[in-house]
């Protein structure tokens, strides 16, 4: 039998930039450029939350991916896809009367993000060595969270200093480029000798027999939780003006700086993982990441309040992303590893969209204070029922060191 072939963990990092990119620009380049174009920021919340919930049909997608190709080959297709609908975002007109097709075009080209990201889970699951798979997480959250605070940034710059068509094809082309180390990755096949009907057959007993150990439910509802959701930063850029803060510095902040912050996030979050294990990586990156979001509410409207507030945010979104990824690793095992990722990481996403949406509500029902406010609220309440629970499943030895 050959040996299986090993990858470098920072490897993932790289070609799911890709993914954040495209993520960036749905989530930081488009609020802003909505809220100019006279949206209100409940509109856009709306909008950016129709992105945000292609997240949630990731898992429809995972079975073809696990029964069709290789994974190396839905990576060069699905990346393909993902570059060709951003750039039909950025050529489409960002006004009130074009709502329909902003939504459209946005919750396609999220689609097609979302379709990247499942090799790259599946390629994590295969080819990343049991004791390095935290590490991996924070590089796979790294590219995740970086790329949208890079790409989303760049995006904002290019867009407001040139135009947003210039956006679109500058980063699309820093997409192609930062794919390239799959090629360096050895491929994972498909088996060619299951029939799709056998094959899908297996794959639903192996999902159901998944769901019946007691401690991958927990996962899947801790994971459906508003704990660490980040729900803030689909808006930063559509509420900066709240905080004086002007176009540069909302690219600079909620872009470049972000996303350095958000990847060295990531990469304390995977060690974090690794060291202290997942439920403390996080529940503790959770209970951090209300920490700090009630912590921008109590200080005063001024823009070092929200520059300092957004990064130490990114930096929290970083910590608790690893950790998310962990925890979903730790919970697959390696059998179908592309499907079941995406079931358990589109369950994950369940809490972002409808934590965007009750931002955007709370802002323009109150103000921004208490959207930051019911936010933090709701992590930290989550966090502690789940923590009083998993108490409990480890009393009754319902807790497994690893899972195969």
């Amino acid at each position: 039998m050959k040996p299986q072939s090993f990858t470098k963990p920072f490897y993932i990092f790289f070609i799911l930039l890709p993914y954040g990119i495209s993520v960036g620009f749905a989530t930081v380049t488009l609020p802003y450029l909505l809220r100019q174009n006279e949206f209100t920021v409940e509109t856009t919340a709306f909008i950016t939350a129709i992105g945000v919930s292609a997240a949630l049909w990731r898992f429809l997608f995972g079975p073809i991916v696990d029964l069709t190709f290789s994974l190396r080959k839905w990576y060069g297709l699905s990346l393909l896809l993902c570059i060709s609908s951003l750039l039909a975002l950025c050529f489409t007109p960002f006004t009130i009367k074009g709502e329909l097709l902003l939504i459209i075009f946005v919750f396609v080209s999220q689609i097609a993000a979302n379709i990247l990201m499942l090799p790259v889970g599946g390629i994590m699951a295969n080819r990343i060595a049991t004791n390095k798979k935290g590490m991996a997480s924070g590089w796979f959250q790294a590219g995740n969270l970086g790329g949208v605070g890079l790409g989303g940034g760049a995006g904002l710059w290019i867009a407001t200093h040139y135009n947003v068509h210039a956006a679109g094809i500058v980063l699309c082309i820093a997409s192609l480029l930062c794919a390239l180390p799959v090629l360096l990755i050895e491929d994972i096949k498909y088996n060619k000798e299951n029939t799709i009907l056998s094959a899908i057959a297996k794959m639903l007993i192996d999902i159901f027999s998944m769901l019946k150990v007691p401690i991958i439910l927990f996962v899947v509802l801790i994971l459906c939780m508003p704990i660490g959701t980040g729900a803030a930063s689909n808006l930063w850029s559509a509420i900066a003006s709240d905080w004086h803060v002007n176009a540069n510095t909302v690219a600079l902040i909620t872009g470049t700086i972000s996303g350095i912050a958000s990847i060295i996030g990531c990469i304390a979050g995977g060690f974090i993982s690794d060291k202290w294990g997942n439920w403390i990586g996080y529940f503790g990156s959770g209970i951090f990441c209300a920490l700090i979001t009630v912590g921008i509410a109590m200080f005063p409207y001024q823009p070092m309040v929200y520059i300092i507030g957004v990064l130490l945010y990114n930096f929290g979104m970083g910590l608790i992303n690893a950790a998310f990824s962990s925890v979903i690793l730790y919970a697959i095992g390696k059998h179908n590893a592309a499907t079941k990722y995406a079931l358990l990481s589109s369950l994950g996403n369940l809490p972002v969209v409808y934590m965007t949406s009750i931002d955007g509500w709370a802002h323009d029902k109150y103000n921004s204070k208490s959207m930051l406010s019911i936010e933090a609220a709701a992590g930290i309440l989550f966090v502690l029922i789940s923590v009083i629970v998993l108490n409990r499943m480890k009393s009754k030895n319902l807790v497994p060191a690893i899972i195969e």
